[in-house]
């Protein structure tokens, strides 16, 4: 069977869509089926756990954003709840 996400890194907190993900899909995670909140594009990322507001949002191991919200797992994670971190120093830990 096909994966309709992919998740580089054991650190990260959001896996991206490799096709359309309808809203309300359930995904198989190696741990854990979660429920899609909203339609997933092609390309996009989602929560894979509960992130708070202003945690730091994780792909292929690296940060990529700060949380501007409280983010829920199977959340559509996109400009609207996160912004750059690009300027930000990075937390110890």
């Amino acid at each position: 069977m096909k994966n309709k996400y992919i998740i580089i890194d054991s650190k990260d907190n959001c896996a991206t869509a490799l096709e359309d993900i309808p809203q309300d899909a359930k995904i198989d995670l190696i741990d854990k089926i979660i429920k899609i909140n909203h339609k997933i594009s092609l390309g996009h990322k989602f929560a894979i756990n509960n992130i708070e507001k202003e945690d730091y949002i994780i792909k292929y191991g690296e940060i990529i954003g700060i949380a501007t919200e409280k983010i829920s797992e199977g959340d559509w994670i996109h400009t609207h709840n996160i912004r750059s971190s690009y300027l930000e120093v990075k937390k110890d830990g």
